[in-house]
């Protein structure tokens, strides 16, 4: 039997902050109740299913790209290089991967992009869990170090809440520094 892994990201579209990407092989053996688009979610319910598809998962991995990666690669490129790194951490290894969205990473094994596919299977949907509480989890963190930011509220998307926060404070270590409203931050600091 071919083991299939799904594939999915978050943090593409944030301003700060690494990308994650998780990758699971659910056990048929052993479904879990609940799995959808992790947007589609409560903060409590994904949460709630995080634990559950660590524990009856055959395998799951996280991987990130940092924000250096992103900035030196591109988003896309270190979307699919943490992709990359997730599927190939996974122990037992998949036979398969299924991929959420339009584009599929260089793997070494079969891969098909499913867009959409967080709402369409039940492993990209555990992967897509899985990389969003863990990101939070490190925003969360972030927020300790870099409090006048409120990564805690927003994970590092663009809100008017972050936007104010940049404009007193200036970029930090953890911005994107190739995104559009972070770079002309730095462009006005230089003038």
């Amino acid at each position: 039997m071919i083991l299939t892994c799904g594939v999915d990201e978050a943090g593409r579209g944030p301003l700060a902050g690494p990308v994650c990407a998780a990758a699971v092989i659910l056990d048929p053996a052993r479904p879990i109740a609940g799995l959808k688009d992790s947007k589609k979610l409560s903060a409590a319910k994904r949460e709630e299913l995080a634990p559950l598809i660590k524990a009856h998962a055959l395998a799951w991995a996280v991987a990130w790209a940092s924000e250096e990666e992103i900035d030196r690669l591109n988003i896309l490129q270190a979307t699919l290089l943490a992709m990359r790194r997730a599927v190939l951490a996974l122990d037992p290894a998949a036979g398969a991967a299924l991929i959420d969205g339009n584009r599929c990473p260089v793997l070494p094994i079969p891969a098909r992009a499913i867009v959409k596919g967080d709402a369409l299977e039940p492993c990209i949907s555990a992967a897509s869990i899985l990389a969003k509480t863990e990101r939070d989890k490190v925003l969360r963190a972030l927020a300790d170090i870099y409090p006048e930011y409120g990564f805690e509220r927003h994970a590092g998307y663009p809100t008017a809440d972050h936007l104010a926060a940049l404009e007193l404070h200036g970029p930090c270590p953890v911005h994107r520094k190739s995104f559009g409203p972070i770079q002309r931050i730095l462009q006005r600091e230089l003038i």
